[in-house]
């Protein structure tokens, strides 16, 4: 079998660290890889597999040696510059940012709901937004067979998402050291104000859910709404999730549907208190689903907690298994 060459941008980082981990897991057949992140973090040393390798400063020469893919996880800015270097040199990248998402021609891959988009690739594939990203699994499969009418999303959105001066925040339980991420006290409260605010109200966490939803099931007509609020929460996103169908359902067809969906885990056991919760979904690459039950006030709806891992299935794993289904 071919053995391949790895770039990870960003290796520093929450989403680096966790790239590094979860390649470890897998065991990819990568013969290489090739660390980079700021000039401020390049030295230091990362081991993968039992070999060490050193970060260094990501220049528009990183990618001369050659690699076959290359994940980003440095923001924005950076990816707008050196991906399309990247590519330029025969790098296939799988972008973290919210940058290229939005981009006609930059599939936004899920793997288990539109892994065919990332084969028409054109040396870019962006990874969606951590909360996207765990919604897509039920409401692909609901939607695949009741076809969705409308979604509401509420979600509950924990620290590490926003980084790791966020997590300071959060650890200054006492409120007397000066904030580093949030404009108010994260520990003890819970901040609707995801992102920056829109001329329309909405936040541009609320707007990225909205947009990225109907690119992913390739709905551009769907109605969604929004609402991102930040929660004293270490790691793991929980969502609220209200959908409304086309086509009415029987809920044991429709948890049988949940069920069956690749990496998809119900849980949803009231009488015994089993429901999915951050500290359970922590450390996991699936999507765990839960307190599923009929919404009356629609025709035809229902209400899903969805919850999952936001620094692993929402960034690094997803990644990962989006170059995994490139490499098969």
């Amino acid at each position: 079998m071919k053995k391949f060459k790895l770039a990870i941008v960003g290796a520093t980082g929450l989403v680096g660290r966790s790239v590094i981990q979860v390649l470890e897991e897998k065991k990819l057949p990568i013969e290489s890889y090739g660390l980079f992140a700021s000039k401020k973090s390049a030295g230091t040393k990362f081991s993968i597999l039992g070999k060490e390798y050193v970060v260094q400063e990501l220049t528009e020469n990183s990618f001369d040696e050659g690699f076959d893919f290359a994940i980003f996880s440095a923001g924005g800015e950076t990816a707008k510059k050196f991906a399309p270097i990247a590519s330029q040199k025969g790098c296939i990248v799988v972008d973290n940012s919210s940058y290229f998402r939005m981009h006609d021609d930059v599939p936004l891959v899920v793997p288990e709901v539109n892994m065919e988009d990332a084969f028409a690739h054109h040396g870019i594939i962006a990874n969606p937004n951590c909360s996207t990203i765990q919604a897509m699994l039920p409401l692909k499969a609901l939607d695949n067979k009741y076809h969705i009418k409308r979604v509401v999303y509420s979600t509950y959105q924990a620290v590490s998402g926003a980084g790791k001066d966020a997590l300071c925040d959060l650890e200054n339980t006492d409120n007397k050291e000066p904030l580093k991420k949030f404009p108010y006290p994260i520990y003890n409260n819970c901040l609707p104000h995801i992102d920056v605010f829109m001329e329309n109200g909405y936040t541009k966490e609320e707007i990225k859910m909205i947009n990225e939803t109907r690119k992913i099931l390739h709905r551009p007509d769907l109605k969604v709404t929004a609402t991102t609020v930040r929660v004293p929460v270490r790691n793991s996103h929980s969502e609220s999730i209200n959908v409304e169908f086309e086509k009415d359902f029987e809920m044991k067809d429709l948890l049988a549907t949940l069920q069956s969906f690749p990496n998809l885990i119900l849980q949803d056991d009231p009488s015994n208190n089993l429901y999915p919760m951050a500290i359970h979904a922590t450390g996991h690459d699936e999507v765990f689903v839960g307190r599923v039950r009929r919404d009356d006030s629609v025709p035809s709806g229902v209400n899903l907690w969805v919850v999952a891992d936001n620094i692993r299935k929402g960034a690094a794993s997803n990644a990962i298994q989006i170059v995994e289904n490139l490499i098969k």
